[in-house]
């Protein structure tokens, strides 16, 4: 007879085939693919963003306009767009496991080289290459979460998710200024880079094998354009697609120019007190999971409509001429934009049918196409006419954004 412990062990891992075995809450594989993919979360997040505190040191250091030092983010989320809808496809034969595992390493050893780049040119595209390797992390999470998370816990699982990538977007750009005061970019980055080796280490230790994922190899293109092409189709996700796209671009836009006014005259902030600024985005982890949980019990697109709403209202708080009131603008920009995050990522799991780690990958390519275009193109509007243009900027998109959902909302009710 077997013990306790190797009954619920086997409970946790056996699959029948052609039967769906989710991983539940109060399992340790569930707690332990929580961790994990908080894990994969942070570090990506934290990877990526740990540069946007140092772009106006960047374009003092290298002569360069803070448009033009926005590209050390920009061409990494324009890769990484690009990347995530390759990854999709490679995840199918490789396995969700492999490819994020291997995404993570590498993306943490090129930061490390970012510390040592000698010029502008080649940090650029040290930061191009980390965007494609990271391409493998964001979509594809999302594809094992839907596939293998009991679909009755999935808002709140998706919203620990997003948690862990406030957090990792929070400690990348706090950590990244305060050390960046006391020991230069270089450093900051270099150590920036080996906490998110740890954290890669500590996810490729932790992550459950997948047990509902059906490896698909070699690539057929006809396949992969089938399934991104019935997403296309589906009545109601492009809606959630456009949200990413807006949603994200206008929370980036803000987040890149702040710095660029708050260390003018008349607030003079410093790196470390700029830094310091960016611990608003623990009110983005707290929000990512209340999303989800509200999600689950009142309606998902009641809680996405209510973000977004929150998120313009932040924006426009920003436009007050005192310290405080921006910050408090920052906070609220941050909570409702993660709680939007969380409830539109968990919708695509939701309303896709089928090859999930395609539609993950569509919602992630709006996600970054629209942090790297929105998020460069409101250097322009903040170098012609100022803080005030950025803020219309944003909030235009987040219109678009509010009826997009609306939209979707409708469509997805009149499909049910």
């Amino acid at each position: 007879m077997p013990t306790s412990a190797h009954a619920v062990k086997t409970a946790e891992t056996a699959a029948i085939p052609g039967q769906k075995h989710y991983l539940t809450r109060g399992t340790g594989a569930y707690r332990r693919a929580s961790l994990a993919l908080f894990l994969s979360g942070f570090s990506t997040f934290s990877l990526l963003y740990c540069v946007q505190p140092l772009l106006p040191i960047f374009s003092q250091q290298f002569s360069v306009s803070p448009a033009e030092s926005s590209l050390s983010l920009s061409l990494a989320t324009g890769f990484l767009a690009v990347a995530i809808v390759c990854a999709a496809a490679v995840s199918e034969g490789l396995g969700r496991r492999s490819l994020m595992s291997i995404s993570l390493v590498g993306a943490a050893l090129l930061t490390i080289a970012t510390a040592f780049a000698p010029n502008w040119h080649l940090l650029l595209v040290i930061r191009a290459l980390q965007g494609l390797v990271l391409g493998g992390v964001p979509a594809v999470a999302m594809a094992y979460l839907a596939e293998e998370i009991d679909p009755r816990g999935l808002g709140a699982t998706m919203g620990l998710y997003v948690g862990g990538t406030a957090f990792g977007g929070m400690s990348g750009r706090v950590l990244t200024g305060i050390l960046a005061e006391y020991l230069t970019w270089r450093p900051a980055l270099f150590l920036i880079g080996a906490i998110g080796l740890a954290a890669a280490i500590g996810f490729i230790a932790l992550l459950p094998p997948s047990r509902n994922f059906v490896r698909r190899p070699g690539l057929d293109p006809r396949f992969h354009a089938k399934a991104w092409l019935g997403h296309l189709t589906n009545p109601a996700l492009p809606f959630i697609f456009a949200i990413a796209f807006l949603a994200m671009g206008s929370f980036v836009t803000i987040y890149n120019y702040a710095g660029f006014r708050l260390m003018a005259p008349p607030y003079d902030l410093n790196q470390t007190e700029l830094g310091l600024i960016f611990t608003v985005y623990l009110f983005g982890i707290g929000a990512s999971s209340i999303g989800g949980l509200l999600g689950d019990r009142i309606g998902h697109f009641s809680v996405l409509l209510f973000g977004l709403a929150l998120t313009a209202a932040g924006s426009a708080l920003t436009l007050a001429a005192s310290l405080p009131a921006i910050i408090l603008g920052i906070i609220v920009l941050t909570t409702g934009f993660f709680m939007s995050h969380s409830i539109a990522s968990g919708l695509v799991g939701k309303l896709a049918h089928g090859t999930k780690g395609h539609a993950s990958s569509l919602y992630m390519l709006a996600y970054y196409v629209g942090s790297s275009l929105m998020g460069s193109a409101g250097g322009w509007f903040f170098a012609v006419e100022g803080w005030a243009a950025v803020v219309i900027f944003t909030l235009a998109m987040l219109v678009l954004a509010f009826v997009s959902a609306c939209l979707a909302q409708h469509l997805a009710r009149r499909k049910a």
